[in-house]
C-alpha cells in the first residue's frame, strides 16, 4: 500500500507541508518518494518579470533553481532514511496537472501527495487550481495537504502586542493552489 509516493514540490510552504506528510506516509508504509518539480509556462512568464534585469537564458535559470529545490528536498527525505529520487520537468505547452498525472501513471505512483492553498470562491476562479485538476484526473489516490489557516483576529492582536510575526514566502515561481 502506497509504496511509490509522488510529491510535486515548488518551494512554497504548502508544498513543504505536503512533503512532510509524504515522508510520514513513506515511514508508515516503508515506501519510497519521487520528488517532481515542473517548470511550466506560468513559471516562465513569471520569470520574465522576476528576472527582467538578467540578460541570460531564463529557462536555464528556472531549471537551475528547480534543481536546487529538488536537491534540498532530496536531502530532507534522505535524512528521514527514505528511498528517494527526483525528476525535473519543463513543458511550456502543457499544464502542471497534466505533467503530474502523466508522471504518476508512468512511474507508476501509488499515491500523489501535494500541498494546496485551499482557495475558494473568486480567488479559485481567477487563479485556478492545479491541486483540483490533479485530484480530478489522477490515475491514483491523491492526498491534499491544506495550508494553515490565516491568523485569527485574536492571533493578530497577540502579534501586535509584541509577539514575533512569522512570514513564509515561497522560493519557487509557482505554487500549487
Amino acid at each position: 500500500m502506497y509504496q511509490n509516493i509522488l510529491v510535486p514540490v515548488d518551494g512554497s510552504a504548502t508544498s513543504m507541508q505536503g512533503l512532510e506528510q509524504a515522508i510520514a506516509m513513506a515511514r508508515l508504509t516503508n515506501g519510497r518518494i519521487r520528488l517532481i518539480h515542473i517548470v511550466d509556462e506560468l513559471s516562465f512568464a513569471l520569470a520574465a518579470d522576476a528576472y527582467a534585469a538578467y540578460a541570460g537564458d531564463w529557462l536555464s535559470v528556472l531549471r537551475e533553481n528547480g534543481s536546487k529545490l529538488l536537491q534540498e528536498c532530496l536531502q530532507k527525505v534522505e535524512a528521514a532514511d527514505i528511498s528517494v529520487d527526483t525528476v525535473l520537468r519543463d513543458n511550456l505547452d502543457g499544464s502542471v496537472h497534466d505533467i503530474v498525472t502523466k508522471e504518476a501513471a508512468a512511474w507508476p505512483a501509488d499515491l500523489i501527495v501535494l500541498g494546496t492553498h485551499g482557495r475558494r470562491g473568486a480567488k479559485r476562479m481567477l487563479l485556478g487550481s492545479s491541486a483540483e485538476n490533479i485530484l480530478r484526473t489522477a490515475p491514483v489516490p491523491v492526498l491534499l495537504v491544506r495550508a494553515p489557516e490565516t491568523a485569527s483576529p485574536d492571533e493578530r492582536k497577540t502579534a501586535a502586542e509584541g509577539e514575533p510575526i512569522r512570514v513564509h514566502l515561497p522560493s519557487g515561481a509557482l505554487s500549487f493552489e
